[in-house]
């Protein structure tokens, strides 16, 4: 006689590996890295990684006209996430605009177009492998050690930083298009400290 046994996953419920957020002055040191390199896509992706906050799979799927406007760079943008179906707005600062802005115009890229094309002719852009691939020589060059970053330091980066300076969760789970706000204390790895010093702020 036969017995089922459900199969429960052995990380449900758990974060593996989450991978550790840029600290300030390693955003500068790789955006002057890639600056100084001239390397037009490579920057433009790094600075709107940072700022969009956006997962792997919805960044590299962002075409010209998400960012583009009656023929001007928007300041504000919004997709709708690939994981939640749900909408999510992002801010393009003035230097990721510039670096955007030198892409297109290097590539000679049209509104329908996305913004990474692969180099692979099998996708039409850049994939999330290929983006993990070019993370991890991002880190790599400025001496980080590769397996503690991924594609989700990038997300986690700029709302880390909003976060230990506002200490406004429900701006940073906008800004990440969480639905719960759960899962953006787990997703920042706020820990006990971090609760009881917002508590200690607050005077009832």
């Amino acid at each position: 006689m036969e017995t089922t046994q459900t199969h429960i996953p052995w990380n449900k419920g758990k974060l593996v590996g989450q991978k550790t957020a840029l600290k300030l002055q390693e955003v500068w040191a790789i955006r002057v890295r890639l600056q100084l390199r001239k390397s037009a896509r490579d920057l433009a992706l790094f600075n709107l990684a940072i700022d969009s906050k956006l997962r792997g799979c919805d960044l590299v799927k962002l075409r010209v006209s998400d960012l583009i406007h009656g023929g001007q760079l928007v300041r504000r943008a919004a997709v709708v996430q690939q994981k939640t179906g749900k909408p999510v707005q992002f801010e393009v600062t003035e230097q990721t605009r510039a670096a955007v802005q030198r892409w297109i115009d290097e590539k000679q890229l049209g509104g329908s177009d996305y913004l990474f094309p692969s180099r692979v002719h099998a996708s039409p852009h850049l994939t999330t492998r290929q983006y993990a691939r070019v993370v991890q020589g991002w880190v790599s060059e400025i001496g980080l050690e590769g397996a503690d970053y991924g594609t989700h330091s990038m997300r986690r980066t700029k709302a880390s930083l909003i976060y230990r300076r506002t200490k406004n969760l429900r701006a940073v789970q906008l800004l990440l298009g969480h639905t719960k706000l759960e899962s953006t204390v787990r997703y920042l790895g706020i820990e006990v400290d971090d609760a009881l010093e917002i508590a200690e702020h607050m005077d009832i």
